[in-house]
């Protein structure tokens, strides 16, 4: 799993442990994602955009950034006054910490491969 992972992994290793490496972003892929997309820099970019909805994905990991296969997505309200540090957390409360255990029991337990 590479929740917070910020570095690319090798072509070789992908291949290797294709659909056994997951990551969790904090976002609905394909919404604000992909190479500068990590941190504080989702939920500025979602607040730029004015976006009345975002949340997070879990993700097989493939060659590219925050493109591989989604395995699940749970949506997130933004709220009229947040900042960026206030919906990284309501992201992480109400979706990451929610969607990861999900994922990996469902990867565990034969239900996604």
């Amino acid at each position: 799993m590479l929740a917070g992972f910020l570095v690319k992994i090798p072509a070789a290793m992908i291949e290797k442990y294709e659909h056994k490496i997951i990551n969790i972003h904090p976002s609905l892929i394909p919404s604000f994602c992909g190479v500068g997309y990590y941190g504080l820099k989702v939920h500025e970019a979602a607040l730029a955009r004015g976006v009345k909805v975002t949340g997070a994905t879990v993700h097989f990991v493939d060659s590219g950034m925050d493109t591989g296969p989604i395995i699940l997505q749970k949506a997130v309200e933004v709220q009229d006054g947040d900042t960026p540090e206030i919906l990284q957390r309501r992201v992480m409360e109400q979706a990451e910490w929610k969607l990861l255990p999900q994922a990996i029991d469902l990867i565990a337990n034969g239900k996604i491969k």
